[in-house]
């Protein structure tokens, strides 16, 4: 079935992610490894209607799979949301002569996916997106590494702010999902954990729970609070007024995307790589591949946009459990 695919195109799109460089150099490799030519586009969908479109061979990825961020450069493009932006990218693949495309991101950049399908472009998706918030995988590239990230950072502050006796509220990245501080609030041992999934906005309750266990003999407070909530600073300072114990607030920002991958996601995201390569050369079009109970899986795009996520309830609950 290799000859029905000559060319495949490979991109990144939307925030970068640790591990991008991984899939990459898999779905190069495993692609020439079959015959079929490889085409590296810069910039995500801006990229491709700028044609900034290079030849890629085994060797234009060597020495990258330790390095965060991606080779390709990453960008938002509005102009591809739109149907004339997504024919001109399908008009420009078919000049180049790709005739196939491995669209890495998260799920932005599977609807641009989705509508070069819709355009004849093969399309098969790959969840680069740190914020684990694709709902047919249980396992996105980039999120170990932001996890282990955050937890170190967290880890630092938690110690100045045991020896100041301070509340400290640290904010993780996540977009609108509570994976990152799900993970990091348990892994880090907070007494309180806000996610925007479950988030109640009683701030009242927050401050009851910290003047509670001051009273307890506790000398810190530890607040993960997620990108979805938000608003740390002015929190910080409404508990300090509220209780008296003064509160700083920590926003991890950018460094949670940044730094060299794991060896989870240098692992995963080189398997899950050279199986789109391959499910691609199969002729299978507007796919997603994805990782569940340890098994690769692949859906149609349609299927998996329409599907929900949500925070596991027992998780959820075992993370309030081990707060008190």
């Amino acid at each position: 079935m290799s000859d029905k695919i000559k060319t495949i195109g490979v991109l990144t799109s939307g925030g970068d992610a640790p591990g991008m460089n991984a899939a990459i150099r898999a779905v190069v490799r495993k692609a020439i490894a079959q015959g079929v030519s490889v085409k590296g586009i810069k910039k995500g969908y801006q990229g491709l209607l700028n044609e900034e479109i290079v030849d890629m061979d085994v060797h234009s990825v060597s020495d990258i799979i330790q390095r965060g961020g991606t080779i390709l450069g990453t960008a938002r493009c509005k102009e591809f949301v739109t149907e004339e932006g997504q024919k001109k990218g399908a008009d420009i693949c078919r000049k180049y002569g790709i005739d196939g495309m491995v669209v890495i991101g998260g799920d932005g950049s599977y609807r641009g996916a989705q509508a070069l399908s819709k355009q004849g472009i093969n399309t098969i998706g790959l969840p680069g997106t740190i914020d684990l918030d694709i709902s047919c995988t249980d396992y996105t590239i980039g999120f170990d590494t932001a996890i282990n990230t955050a937890m170190q950072a967290i880890d630092k502050v938690r110690d100045t702010s045991s020896s100041h006796e301070r509340c400290s509220i640290i904010e993780v990245m996540g977009r609108n999902a509570g994976y990152i501080a799900l993970w990091c609030g348990v892994a880090n041992g907070a007494e309180d954990i806000l996610l925007p999934e479950k988030y109640d906005f009683n701030e009242q309750r927050i401050i009851n729970n910290i003047i509670s266990n001051r009273k307890k003999g506790k000398t810190h407070h530890l607040i993960i609070n997620a990108e979805g909530i938000g608003h740390s600073t002015s929190m910080a300072r409404r508990i300090e007024a509220a209780t008296g114990i003064e509160t700083r607030a920590t926003i991890l920002g950018y460094m949670q995307r940044g730094g060299s991958p794991t060896c989870k996601d240098r692992y995963y995201a080189s398997i899950m790589g050279a199986y789109a390569a391959d499910i691609l050369c199969e002729g299978k079009t507007n796919r997603v591949v994805g990782m569940q109970h340890g098994v690769l899986v692949d859906f149609d795009i349609d299927e998996a946009l329409a599907m929900q996520k949500d925070i596991p309830e027992y998780e959820y609950e075992v993370s309030k459990v081990l707060s008190m």
